[in-house]
This record gives C-alpha cells, structure tokens and sequence, in this order.
C-alpha cells in the first residue's frame, strides 16, 4: 500500500511505514493542486492539512484511496459529502486541542486588552521614556462580561478559565446547552444581538458553515460596544475582513484579535496589516508541542485504521459503514 502525507508532521511513523510505503511532501509550503492530483492517482491512503483542498475533482483522481485522515479538528477543506459517496472514511482530531486553543485564546484576549503587543512595539522603538499615567491603557478583564460564540468542547474552556477573573458570562448557540451545564460554568444563553451587545469581549468559537460564514460583518460589529474587543481562535471567513477593518479603522471597537484569516495566510497587503488595535497571530492557537504532537499521533491511527479497513477512532462520515 501507498500513503501520501502532505507535510512533514511531528511523529514516529515507525508504524505506518511498516504497513505502506510513505512518502511525505518535504517542502514549509502545501503542495499546490496540480502537485496533489498526481500524487494521489496510486495511493491508499492520505493524511492532509487543513490547507489542502480535498475536493470531489481530487477524489475522482484517486481510485484506491481507502481512508482520508485529517490533522485538524475542522474538515472545511474536504468535500465530506463526496468522499462519503465513494465510501472513503474522513478521519479527524477533535478534544485534542481544547486546551491549547483555550489557553491561546485568553493568550490573545489578554494581550489586546492590556496593550502587549503595542507596549513591546513602544518599547523597542525607544519611544519608552518615562512612566506615564495614562500610556496604553486598557480596559479591566477582572469583572467584566465575556461573551462567547459557540459554547462547544472549547467555548466550554474558555468559560471555565473566565470563571477565575470573575467574568459573567453570555453564551449563544443554536441551542442552550444542558441546564447543569450552564450552572457549572456561570454561562447564560442569550440572542446573538444581546451578546454583541452587552459583552466587554467577544470570542468565537463556531465551525465554518455556510450559515456561520461571516457571522460577524458589519451588522453585528455596529451592535457591539465602542470599548469591546473581538476575538477570533475559530475560521478566518467567520468574521467579514472588510467590514472588521472598517469598524477598527473608525474605531467603532475598541480592537480584535485574530488567529485566523480569510484568506489564510492574510496578503502583505491587507488594510488590516496597517490597523494598530490589531493583533494577527498565524493560525498557531493549538500550536503546543505536546498537543500538535497528539494531533498527528490520532492522525496517523485513524489512517492506520483505515488502510485496515477498520473504523476510524475518529470519523467524520460514520454512515460510511453503514451497509
């Protein structure tokens, strides 16, 4: 058997390499279209990034392909619904990167608030002279109301950590979650306009579906607070780019933060490059050793499990075993 691995991944592929051969893409970059529509024309099995377009034209280019695994929580990239019609699992990482994505999320709301990023720009500038009662100044976290989009594995960790800053806290979903739920974690379930509203700090938490793309555009940033920081750990295409630039340039918020883009990796020159309440940071939320390690480790045992012809541990499309 033939497996294709479209970047080089952070695991001991002892055990994979005694079930196939590997052959691992070696550049920083993902390999362009073309480069995957021939590499997958003799392989069993594949283990992509969430850069890596797996559409139906790709999945018609391979015929042996018996198992997709993702190293990802998110499957936006893959035509699920056609990998599903050819019977080909699509394996996926999810629970791994809760933490490390929480953590990087308060990383981020914490940094805009207190002005870290602009204070290190200040400092070696040498614009640094004095103590000065009213440099950078930025708004309380202790107290204030945190309002979070998507209360899932990781929404859910976010409010735990807000808990100890003594937040309230406004959760909406497309459902409330369970009432022993709520109460554990002090989360009150409102309409999306009253969250926008009513929060300090707003942070998102949702997946991109055709009904979450560009949840936040300019509708909803003129809902939110002159003094509110948005926070975006989630997808880039979520949150309208041109519509976030427009509220920060006129200072309609007070900032942002984002982890992600759209389109991923954002252009030198995006107008959001020149906004100063603005923090970027490169798709690195679940970036710690110990969890992009466990990533690739569930990675590689549901492709694993798949060139066995055995259920992924992790499967996005179950109703592929379905007879």
């Amino acid at each position: 058997m033939r497996i294709y691995i479209t970047r080089a991944i952070p695991a001991d592929l002892t055990a994979l390499q005694a079930l196939a051969e590997v052959n691992i893409w070696p550049q920083r970059l993902p390999p362009s279209q073309q480069v995957l529509q021939a590499e997958v024309e003799n392989i069993d099995g594949l283990l992509c990034l969430l850069t890596d377009p797996i559409d139906a034209a790709l999945l018609e280019a391979a015929p042996r392909l018996k198992v997709i695994s993702q190293m990802a929580v998110g499957y936006d990239n893959i035509d699920v619904a056609a990998a599903t019609a050819r019977r080909i699992p699509v394996g996926h990482t999810p629970g791994v990167l809760t933490d490390a994505t929480a953590d990087f999320t308060w990383a981020l709301l914490m940094a805009a608030a207190r002005q870290v990023v602009t204070g290190d720009r200040f400092t070696r500038s040498g614009q640094w002279q004095t103590w000065e009662p009213a440099l950078l100044l930025g708004p309380d976290v202790a107290g204030a109301t945190l309002g979070i989009v998507g209360l899932g594995r990781i929404g859910q960790a976010v409010a735990k950590r807000a808990q100890g800053f003594g937040m309230r806290i406004f959760y909406h979903s497309r459902q409330p979650v369970e009432a022993a739920t709520e109460a554990a974690l002090n989360a009150e379930w409102v309409p999306l306009e009253h969250l926008l509203q009513r929060s300090d700090f707003v942070t998102l938490h949702v997946p991109l579906t055709a009904e979450t793309h560009h949840l936040i555009s300019s509708a909803q940033l003129a809902q939110m607070q002159p003094t509110a920081i948005l926070i975006n750990t989630a997808r880039g295409p979520i949150v309208d780019a041109a519509a976030l630039y427009e509220a920060l340039k006129t200072e309609q918020i007070a900032g942002a933060a984002l982890d992600v883009t759209e389109p991923e990796p954002i252009p030198l020159e995006s107008p959001l490059l020149t906004l100063d309440n603005l923090i970027i940071t490169p798709h690195i939320g679940s970036a710690s050793r110990q969890t992009r390690e466990t990533m690739a480790e569930i990675a590689i045992a549901n492709l694993i499990a798949g060139l066995k012809d055995e259920p992924l541990p992790h499967c996005v499309n179950p109703m592929v075993y379905q007879r």
